[in-house]
């Protein structure tokens, strides 16, 4: 049944099922079905040690020192790192008893999936018991108004915020009933790293510690994301990087006919009368989009690596 209901769930990738309809092999396909950043944080080499010993409280405590002068974590907010935040949404529902959860479609399904499987019902009412937005949100970019989160459980994921960290509402993590939620998997372009960290109050942020039980991150994921967050020029570089990539992957899609209404450096939402048949064409020539149930009409593109560009581009200008 857990399977099952996986896959009903609409989401980005899933390159088999492409793969599966449109021939070829993965290593032929352009993945843009997601918002990763295809030109990834160069990790480097791992201590042997964090392969072959029990990630300790050293390994933790340098991530966490990292993560918390990068993101300006302010004194008094707990932080915890996990093993990707898809694990953590899974839990942080039952870390109160069930009321009434909003969240605004649409937006990143996952949340909404993990309250209605810990028997919490959906309400559109304010306020309501826990309120989870994302922020820029997933797929149309937009900002949420600080204003409108006042949640006794308030979940605030930042998966994609690290492309624009001034919009950030870390200052909130200090407020009770507050979770931040930040992802590796996005911007550092690392989603097999399986890494995260909810940032926010300490005595929910314990609970969820507790229930991910001892070691929940692996020590080269712990290795690699401390060593990651204190390389401040890299992510400078890489933001100045991604947003004129966007601006050229507009260009692009605008000629076809489409007009863009959102996204952020990492993936762009445009409007298409030809959604579908874009779609197609495009998965014909072994590039994967991603398409929404909620509109035909609305058609996701992330941004290419460095040599999928040429691909891309003359994909984009064939006739159809």
């Amino acid at each position: 049944m857990a399977d099952r209901m996986q896959s009903q769930r609409d989401h980005g990738g899933r390159l088999d099922a492409a793969v599966a309809r449109y021939g070829g092999t993965r290593d032929q396909w352009i993945d843009l079905s997601t918002g990763i950043n295809p030109q990834p944080y160069p990790i480097g080499p791992i201590p042997a040690a964090a392969w072959t010993d029990l990630p300790d409280e050293g390994a933790t405590t340098a991530f966490c020192t990292a993560a918390r002068r990068f993101w300006s974590v302010p004194e008094g907010a707990a932080l915890l790192p996990v093993p990707g935040l898809s694990a953590a949404i899974a839990q942080i529902p039952y870390l109160r008893p069930p009321g009434r959860f909003r969240i605004d479609d649409p937006t990143y399904n996952e949340h909404a999936a993990a309250f209605l499987a810990a028997g919490w019902p959906r309400t559109t009412d304010t306020p309501a018991d826990a309120h989870t937005v994302v922020h820029p949100n997933n797929p149309d970019g937009r900002w949420t108004d600080p204003a409108d989160i006042d949640a006794p459980l308030s979940i605030i994921d930042e998966s994609f915020c690290d492309t624009a960290p001034e919009h950030s509402l870390i200052d909130r993590a200090t407020r009770p009933g507050t979770l931040i939620l930040k992802s590796f998997g996005k911007f550092w372009g690392l989603a097999g790293l399986r890494l995260g960290a909810v940032i926010g109050d300490a005595q929910l942020v314990q609970a969820l510690a507790e229930r991910l039980g001892p070691w929940p991150v692996s020590g080269p994921a712990l290795s690699i994301g401390a060593r990651a967050l204190t390389a401040v020029n890299w992510a400078d570089d890489t933001r100045e990087l991604l947003t004129a990539e966007a601006d050229r992957l507009d260009t692009a899609v605008l000629a076809t006919g489409a007009t863009l209404t959102g996204g952020t450096p990492l993936f762009r939402l445009y409007d298409h009368p030809q959604a579908a048949a874009l779609h197609r064409h495009l998965a014909e020539r072994h590039i994967w989009t991603r398409l929404f149930p909620w509109s035909p009409t609305a058609i996701r593109l992330g941004l290419p690596g460095s040599e999928d560009w040429p691909r891309v581009l003359a994909a984009l200008a064939e006739p159809r």
